[in-house]
């Protein structure tokens, strides 16, 4: 199987695709019948290690999540696939964390970071919904930041930063603050970004370190070839993209649009099924 390009972040390969988790742990982003969807099939181990198996088959060996807590069924899942293939699943955390400028509240901040490296965490990325609650505009400063991303590096894991807010980019870098790379959301249609299109990727493009960007489908408002060819065309070789996927079939053909896209040829994909099929809309070998 054709394995997929890397990069390297702080030392640490990665896979240019990462795996998602909104499609196993039920972030659908389109409604609670989806979510419940996702969590029904995803209640069973098994299935979510078939679904990682796909990934693995092509070296994508990198996967993000708000946690990675012992016992559930997604970490269930992993073991098993670690162990078929004899080798970990680099675990890139995004954990929420109390910010709040308190001595107890710092005390819960280290608990929890505590707890993503003892869980097996390389990479802990502080949750968007906490490090925005760190910016001064007017400054173009993260208040207290590198107090968090000491404890990060302190239960050595290598710290990063959930920059929704695309500002984040700029004034980590600016400031120096030691983050050695980002997640930001990245797709076509601008969903759920904080500003256009042009703006983020000119961030991205000028970032000091590798991004990591996500929802690249713009959570199924786009297809897979529209919403996939864009990033990779549009990214640096540097860069990653997130994928999430429901089945292990998905993931095969997600990577194989991906692939065509960085080696500048068509996808080799079936076509779609439709009640009236046209000449011009079937496959072409």
């Amino acid at each position: 199987m054709t394995q997929f390009p890397r990069t390297e972040v702080a030392g640490q390969s990665l896979p240019r695709m990462l795996i998602g988790t909104n499609w196993i742990l039920g972030y659908s982003h389109t409604g609670p019948a989806a979510d419940d969807m996702i969590k029904r099939r995803h209640a069973n181990p098994e299935n979510t290690a078939l679904l990682l198996d796909a990934y693995m088959q092509y070296g994508i060996d990198a996967m993000m999540a708000p946690n990675f807590t012992e016992g559930t069924p997604m970490r269930q899942a992993i073991h098993r696939v670690e162990e078929a293939y004899q080798r970990p699943i680099i675990q890139i955390v995004t954990p929420g964390i109390n910010v709040d400028d308190s001595a107890a509240a710092r005390a819960e901040a280290e608990k929890t970071i505590r707890q993503c490296a003892k869980d097996g965490a390389t990479f802990c990325l502080i949750h968007h919904a906490s490090a925005e609650q760190l910016v001064n505009k007017n400054r173009r400063t993260m208040d207290r930041l590198p107090d968090y991303l000491d404890m990060i590096r302190q239960h050595g894991m290598i710290p990063g930063l959930s920059a929704h807010m695309p500002e984040l980019i700029q004034y980590s870098d600016d400031n120096e603050y030691d983050v050695q790379t980002y997640i930001q959301i990245y797709n076509c249609m601008g969903f759920l970004m904080q500003v256009e299109v042009e703006g983020v990727n000119s961030v991205i493009w000028n970032a000091k370190k590798p991004v990591m960007t996500i929802k690249s489908m713009a959570a199924g408002r786009c297809t897979p070839f529209v919403g996939l060819t864009f990033s990779y065309t549009t990214l640096r070789p540097c860069d990653m993209v997130t994928l999430g996927a429901f089945t292990p079939d998905e993931v095969h053909e997600d990577v194989e649009i991906a692939l065509a896209t960085l080696e500048h040829r068509h996808p080799l994909l079936g076509k779609r099924s439709s009640p009236v099929m046209t000449s011009l809309l079937e496959a072409r070998k």
